[in-house]
C-alpha cells in the first residue's frame, strides 16, 4: 500500500505577480528552470548522511507540482499549466503527492491563496484551491487555505 494522494489545483490568480514570482511558479510547475533565488517556498529540508555517517539536514530544492505523464497510482495523467489571461493568470495542476511533501506544498498553496481571485473565496474566509483524495478513494475532498494555512481534510 502506498501513501499517495491526488491533489488537483485550479485557481485564477491576480495579474500583479512579479517576473521572479512567475519564474518560480513556472519552476514549481515543471515549466521552467530553477530560479537563482527562491521566495515562495524557501526551505526544502532533506536528511542525508554525511561522510562521518551522521544524519544532517540539507536544503535540496525540488519543484512541487512538476509531475508529467501517466500517473503512478491515481490513474490518468499528471499535468500542470500556468496560462496568462486578460486579468491575471489561470493555474491548473493535477499531481500525485506523498504526505512527506504536504508542509512544502501547503506553503505553496498558502502563497497561491493570497493571490487567488475573489471567485475562490468562501463565506468563512477560506480560499478553495482545489481537491484532494487518497488514491484508493472514489470521492475527492475540498482543499482549502485559511489564514495562510492549508486545511488538509481530517483523516488524511
Amino acid at each position: 500500500m502506498a501513501d499517495i494522494y491526488e491533489v488537483a489545483v485550479a485557481l485564477d490568480l491576480g495579474g500583479d505577480l512579479s517576473e521572479g514570482e512567475i519564474a518560480e511558479l513556472q519552476w514549481h510547475l515543471g515549466a521552467g528552470p530553477e530560479p537563482g533565488r527562491l521566495g515562495i517556498v524557501r526551505e526544502f529540508p532533506v536528511v542525508v548522511v554525511n561522510d562521518f555517517g551522521e544524519p544532517v539536514v540539507e536544503n535540496e530544492p525540488a519543484p512541487l507540482l512538476a509531475g508529467r505523464g501517466a500517473a503512478w497510482k491515481v490513474g490518468g495523467v499528471l499535468t500542470s499549466e500556468l496560462v496568462r489571461q486578460a486579468d491575471g493568470w489561470a493555474l491548473t495542476a493535477r499531481q500525485e503527492v506523498h504526505p512527506d511533501d504536504w508542509d512544502r506544498l501547503g506553503e505553496l498553496l498558502g502563497w497561491l491563496a493570497v493571490r487567488a481571485s475573489d471567485r475562490h473565496q468562501r463565506a468563512d474566509g477560506s480560499v478553495h484551491v482545489g481537491s484532494i483524495r487518497f488514491y484508493e478513494a472514489d470521492k475527492a475532498e475540498p482543499l482549502t487555505v485559511r489564514g495562510g494555512r492549508t486545511a488538509w481534510p481530517e483523516g488524511i
